[in-house]
């Protein structure tokens, strides 16, 4: 009788994910996982080759139901100026909440975690990166044309300054998760704007 599968893989899977977002990728150990995700090692090893695997299906879960649809969203529903703050602010309103530590953004925890090492993490977060930058370049244009930035803006340089603030932003709530710092560095990336 062929193995059946006895769990939902999506369910296992985003519950993997919150594993290696909170703790990364080598300080999450398979038996982590297993606690985590009710899922027994041999029904791990059963659906991902390996622990590695397992990783790049999670990194790819949190850039398709996380960041992808975060953009599309802004996108589509606010002004240039108002798109670019919600999207600073959607990282640092864990910091103002008062709740606990914020995870920072999975996507920058593994670009310094691995993409040094790895070229298949690299390569998604840098194909996420180029997304934002893009999202960015868009935005800032679309505000150009409406009159809510400058008009001698450069779309690509601001997108590029844009991008830099936002990993460095999400890099600073896992180091220095100080309400007033992150409130400076997002006011200042997006006064440069006009």
């Amino acid at each position: 009788m062929p193995w059946e599968r006895q769990f939902d893989v999506d369910e296992m899977l985003g519950k993997a994910m919150s594993a290696f977002w909170r703790r990364g990728y080598e300080a999450t150990s398979v038996q982590d996982l297993v606690d985590e995700t009710g899922v027994g090692r041999g029904s791990l090893y059963a659906t991902y080759p390996d622990k590695h695997a397992l990783f790049l299906a999670a990194l790819r879960m949190y850039d398709d139901r996380n960041r992808r649809v975060r953009l599309v969203e802004l996108e589509r529903t606010l002004p240039p100026r108002q798109a670019i703050e919600a999207l600073f602010q959607s990282f640092t309103a864990k910091i103002k909440s008062g709740s606990a530590a914020a995870d920072g953004c999975f996507l920058t925890n593994t670009a310094l975690e691995m993409a040094p090492r790895d070229p298949e993490a690299a390569e998604i977060v840098g194909r996420a990166q180029a997304e934002i930058e893009a999202f960015f370049r868009r935005t800032v244009r679309r505000g150009i044309r409406d009159g809510a930035f400058r008009p001698d803006l450069d779309p690509d340089a601001a997108a590029s300054g844009l991008l830099a603030s936002l990993i460095g932003v999400t890099v600073l709530i896992r180091s220095r998760p100080e309400p007033k710092l992150l409130g400076r560095v997002v006011r200042e990336a997006v006064d440069r704007l006009g």
